[in-house]
C-alpha cells in the first residue's frame, strides 16, 4: 500500500505568490547602487592608466596653477593638460611651461621668439596675462611644454588625493566596494522555499 504524506504547510510567501500565480519582483536598488559604484571605480582606474601611458608615448603631463599671473584665461587652482615639444614648434601666442634652474617652473604666454645659440635652441620672452610687463629677461630653452587646455578648480581636488589620509580612506572604500559587490548572497526564495517531501513506499 501506498501511505499518502500530509503536505507541508505552506509558507505566507507561498500563499502569496500562489495566489498570484507568480513571485513579486523584489527591487534591486542595491545591486544597480554597487554596479553604478564598481563603474565610477573602473573609469578612475582607466583615466590613471591613459595618463600614465600618456606621459610615456607622448610627453604629456599635469601642472598646477597656484598663482593668478595668468588669469583671467587660467585661473589659480587650474590643472592644464601640457605636452613636451622642441623649442623649434614655439610661436607668439603659445602659453608654455618653462623650466628653470633652482626655481619652480614658469607658465606664460609667448611674446616673442629669437633664434638661440644653437639650431635647436630658441630664446623665447613670456609674460603672464595678469602681468604688465615681459619677465626680466628671455629663456633660452630646447624644449618646454605647451599648454593644451586648462581645467579650473580642479587643482585643490588633486592636492587632497596626494594626501595620505585621503589616499588610505580612497583605498579602504574601493576594498569595502569590491567585498560588498562579489560577496555572495543566498537567495531569499531559496532560503523560504519549502523543503521537498517524498512518498514512502510500503507493503
Amino acid at each position: 500500500m501506498t501511505q499518502a504524506t500530509t503536505p507541508a504547510p505552506l509558507t505566507r510567501r507561498a500563499r502569496r505568490e500562489s495566489d498570484t500565480g507568480a513571485p513579486r519582483p523584489r527591487p534591486k536598488a542595491r545591486g544597480v547602487l554597487s554596479e553604478v559604484l564598481l563603474w565610477i571605480a573602473a573609469l578612475a582606474g582607466l583615466i590613471c592608466i591613459v595618463l600614465v601611458v600618456l606621459a610615456f608615448t607622448a610627453h604629456i603631463t599635469l601642472i598646477m596653477f597656484r598663482t593668478g599671473s595668468m588669469s583671467p584665461t587660467i585661473p589659480a587652482g587650474s590643472v592644464a593638460i601640457v605636452q613636451q615639444i622642441p623649442a623649434g614648434q614655439v610661436h607668439v601666442g603659445d602659453v608654455v611651461t618653462v623650466d628653470r634652474p633652482g626655481q619652480l617652473p614658469v607658465t606664460h604666454r609667448v611674446r616673442a621668439v629669437e633664434d638661440g645659440a644653437s639650431s635647436t635652441e630658441r630664446l623665447i620672452t613670456l609674460r603672464g596675462d595678469a602681468n604688465a610687463q615681459d619677465d626680466p629677461a628671455p629663456y633660452p630653452v630646447s624644449t618646454v611644454r605647451i599648454v593644451r587646455f586648462a581645467i579650473p578648480g580642479l587643482a585643490p581636488v588633486i592636492v587632497a588625493f596626494g594626501n595620505p589620509f585621503v589616499l588610505g580612506g580612497l583605498t579602504l572604500g574601493a576594498t569595502a566596494l569590491v567585498i560588498w559587490a562579489f560577496w555572495p548572497r543566498t537567495s531569499r526564495r531559496v532560503r523560504n522555499a519549502p523543503a521537498a517531501t517524498g512518498d514512502d513506499q510500503g507493503s
